[in-house]
């Protein structure tokens, strides 16, 4: 069985998570990489099946509502309302958000509540779903209302150059998503509180201390309440910075496990990942908009009776947009998981050279994959489409072989850690 393949190590499950553990890292036997289970088998399989039904979905809601000519009825009713153009398109974008919501709703449950359910990784109410999925379409109405009119504008008054200047846009924009959603967004539907295990949050911040960051602030959500999976990131930007600990992680690993996935979490953050991301998502963006400037003038032209507008320029052709823009991202989508990739495999590495605890590494990812169902050896195509993350078998070897301190050989990021004393 899965579970008895950590049980070996009882001495490490049993601790619970403010007490203090042996030395581990002494202890340098590698850590095998365990067979999935039945379960997450057929959760991994059934989710390629959900990502290949939602993917057609992402393309198939846009087409419909595009060829159907209901996008041009959604501007016309926005226009009459909002009577002046900027109003009409804030207008718009709530109507289209609220209507693309509600086709999607079936397919939304399914993957969000239902399967969760089936698969044991959720107690939540239906009501208590069905209220965040209210939320998450109305978060939604209203950013899109915010922001849609940016690209129009553009496209008004340059039609040659309207992809590029909204692909710059595109960089302030994610850089103040970043800045404004952890202080506005996330707390609409979680409690965000500061760790309650005080023991534990001076270890926490000691090891950020010695990686070199200051001031950081360190939160627990209170995830439980919507799932049995367990997680950790970073959010945020500048004095929004945070690292975030879901309550199921803190309370299903031990005390040295958590400090290694907040050593991981402190890599993001000293490497400026963050950054790197709003980079990509600028340069991805600019070049998506251009193959809809290049390909959406031939579409318009030969379907423009069936679309209900002649121009792109119209706030009807958004589903064109979405449209011709899912299918360049569904290609680019690679690279931007390489990237993601790379910077979770950099993450680790900056966690094992400055917690030096291989064995606590390589347990952790074996608890990650038992609590979210996770197969430690996907297939090629899952990690070329889907995999944000290197395979957990490739990270649990990586934490058995990754010694450089051992021979000494220079650590890639020995030179960003602080001393001890």
């Amino acid at each position: 069985m899965l579970l008895n393949s950590f049980r070996v190590v009882s001495v490490a499950d049993n601790r619970r998570v403010g007490e203090a553990s042996p030395s581990q890292s002494a202890d340098t036997a590698a850590v095998a990489v365990p067979e999935p289970s039945q379960t997450a088998i057929r959760y991994y399989h059934s989710g390629n099946v959900l990502w290949v039904v939602d993917t057609g979905i992402g393309l198939l809601l846009p087409a419909l509502l595009l060829f159907s000519g209901f996008s041009s009825r959604l501007r016309t009713v926005a226009q009459r309302v909002g009577k002046r153009w900027l109003t009409a398109v804030a207008v718009y974008a709530v109507l289209f958000t609220v209507v693309s919501s509600l086709l999607a709703l079936p397919l939304a449950w399914y993957a969000g509540y239902a399967r969760q359910h089936d698969y044991g990784l959720s107690h939540q109410s239906l009501e208590r779903w069905l209220g965040e999925w209210g939320k998450g379409v109305a978060v939604s109405a209203i950013g899109l209302s915010l922001v849609l009119w940016i690209p129009y504008l553009l496209l008004r008054r340059s039609p040659r150059r309207w992809w590029l200047y909204t692909g710059v846009a595109s960089l302030p924009l994610a850089t103040l998503l970043l800045v404004v959603t952890p202080v506005w967004v996330d707390p609409l539907f979680n409690r965000f509180e500061p760790m309650h295990d005080k023991a534990l949050e001076a270890r926490v911040l000691t090891l950020a201390k010695r990686a070199g960051i200051e001031g950081s602030r360190v939160y627990e959500v209170d995830k439980s309440a919507d799932t049995k999976t367990v997680n950790a990131y970073v959010t945020g930007l500048a004095g929004t910075k945070r690292i975030v600990l879901w309550d199921t992680l803190l309370e299903k690993l031990t005390a040295d496990e958590i400090l290694f996935v907040m050593a991981h979490e402190m890599g993001h953050f000293v490497l400026h990942h963050t950054l790197a991301v709003i980079l990509a998502i600028s340069v991805f963006a600019t070049a998506s908009l251009y193959a809809v400037h290049r390909l959406a003038g031939k579409l318009i032209a030969r379907y423009q009776h069936r679309f209900g507008f002649q121009e792109l320029s119209d706030v009807a052709s958004f589903p064109l947009l979405l449209l011709l823009g899912g299918m360049v991202s569904f290609v680019l989508t690679p690279a931007a998981l390489a990237l993601s990739r790379y910077q979770e495999h950099e993450a680790d590495r900056f966690a094992l050279e400055l917690t030096r605890d291989n064995r606590t590494a390589a347990l952790t990812f074996i608890r990650l994959q038992e609590e979210n169902l996770t197969v430690p050896r996907p297939g090629l195509i899952y990690l070329i489409w889907r995999g944000s993350h290197p395979p957990l078998g490739s990270r649990i070897n990586f934490a058995n072989r990754y010694r450089p301190w051992e021979t000494q050989q220079e650590m890639r990021y020995g030179h960003l850690f602080r001393s001890s004393r």
